[in-house]
């Protein structure tokens, strides 16, 4: 863990190093445009190669894609806990999108022209979701919803099987309650490349959902113009705004909980008051020791897990604005004002009784969110992404004659004459 205060040798620096942007490591990109070749040239082989190769179970092509008697059985599995949980994130992710939805419109411009919008759903696309260590029943229903709620007819999904080729049976069932309509077990950067291109197995799709590690990050990055790409949410982020009425041990459990993703998380805190660093170093080694993910929590806790003591909380904006994290949190007794300072944020959790958590399961917008900095310029997943905008136009003869002279201008500027002839032809 890191204590940052004002005076020390190495503060400004550590500051100015978390105003950043998300580049991808040239490692991670050399490994990852190879496997993207791969998938390209030898489909299904190459897809079972490394589905294998990266601890996942030998499967024969036709094992790829989840049955209808796996789903089957893995519904036998899920306790009643587990459908109850379910359905209140769903209820509450497909209401909220339900809210957001983007809607046809159409009206007539000032020379009398008919135009609009029109907002139509992905007709396939591919969502990942992460297994591993944890499977994340929970961005199932974060993804997987929204698609449903836009009408999307297709919504692919590929996520890790375990050693035996079996699927996580709480995972299985939120997919089939989100509306997933095929699942394939496959994960990392092969699984995104096996959505971009196809396989034989798998039928490429349009666009591309879903977080991951920082392979499957890069290999939505290098895929993208092939297919469309949502955002590139990887590795957890939290970073806390606190004054001194804020609860430390609630702090430190909110960091710990993000910090439980472990490899490539950040966990910070930024307070102006000295005394509560002080008691949230303290409750977040105490509480680091009664939890179970250790060696997730300890490589988090020694590597990037930053205690930062700031002259104000007007400087602890600026430097949440610099870091754009995934998650932010304000306890503070003006939290409402601070938040209307914060312009990089993925989501903003106000008050001591709104932790991450509830985001990450159950509040309803998507836990899907811009990390590593790319939420300075990337919001989080919404329901409009599932839908394709296009736009309508129609003039008549009246509306035509009255922007023919600025059609005319224009073709003259630019020396496209063709195109003022489109339209001058027609009142001739």
């Amino acid at each position: 863990m890191t204590v940052l205060k004002p005076g020390a040798s190495n503060y400004k620096a550590a500051l100015a190093a978390l105003d950043r942007s998300a580049e991808p490591d040239p490692r991670v990109s050399e490994t990852v445009a190879k496997i993207i070749a791969d998938i390209r040239e030898r489909g299904d082989a190459a897809l079972i190669e490394y589905t294998e190769r990266f601890g996942g179970a030998r499967l024969a092509a036709k094992q790829l894609r989840v049955s209808a008697a796996e789903f089957k059985a893995a519904e036998k599995r899920v306790d009643q806990a587990t459908r109850q949980a379910v359905a209140v994130s769903h209820t509450n992710v497909r209401e909220f999108a339900e809210k957001s939805l983007r809607k046809g419109w159409s009206g007539k411009n000032r020379q009398g022209a008919k135009v609009g919008e029109r907002f139509d759903p992905f007709e396939r696309v591919g969502i990942y979701v992460p297994g591993g260590t944890a499977p994340l029943v929970s961005t199932a229903v974060m993804t997987c919803t929204l698609a449903a709620v836009a009408g999307v007819p297709e919504i692919v999904v590929t996520t890790p099987a375990d050693k035996t080729g079996t699927v996580n049976p709480a995972l299985l069932h939120a997919l089939g309650v989100a509306g997933a309509t095929e699942v394939y077990k496959a994960g990392g950067a092969q699984a995104v490349a096996a959505l971009a291109y196809g396989t034989g197995s798998l039928a490429r799709v349009l666009k591309i959902f879903g977080p991951g590690n920082a392979y499957v990050v890069e290999a939505k990055r290098q895929c993208y113009g092939r297919v469309a790409i949502d955002l590139l949410p990887g590795p957890s982020e939290i970073l806390v705004i606190a004054d001194g009425t804020a609860n430390a041990a609630w702090i430190a459990a909110d960091l710990l909980a993000q910090a439980e993703h472990g490899h490539g998380s950040a966990v910070l805190l930024v307070t102006d008051c000295a005394m509560k660093l002080k008691e949230v170093q303290a409750a977040f080694e105490a509480q680091l020791a009664t939890l179970t993910r250790q060696d997730h929590l300890r490589e988090v806790a020694e590597q990037a897990t930053h205690l930062i003591l700031v002259k104000s909380l007007a400087e602890a904006v600026r430097l949440a604005n610099g870091f754009a994290p995934e998650h932010l949190t304000i306890m503070a007794a003006d939290d409402e004002k601070l938040a209307t300072q914060i312009r990089t944020a993925g989501a903003i959790f106000l008050g001591g009784y709104s932790p991450v958590v509830a985001g990450d399961f159950v509040a309803g917008p998507s836990h899907e969110l811009p990390t590593g900095g790319a939420g300075k310029s990337f919001a989080g997943l919404t329901v409009d992404q599932f839908q394709r905008r296009t736009s309508v136009v129609r003039l008549d003869r009246k509306s035509l004659e009255a922007l023919l002279p600025a059609i005319r201008t224009f073709s003259e500027i630019e020396g496209l004459d063709a195109h003022g002839r489109s339209a001058e032809i027609r009142f001739e």
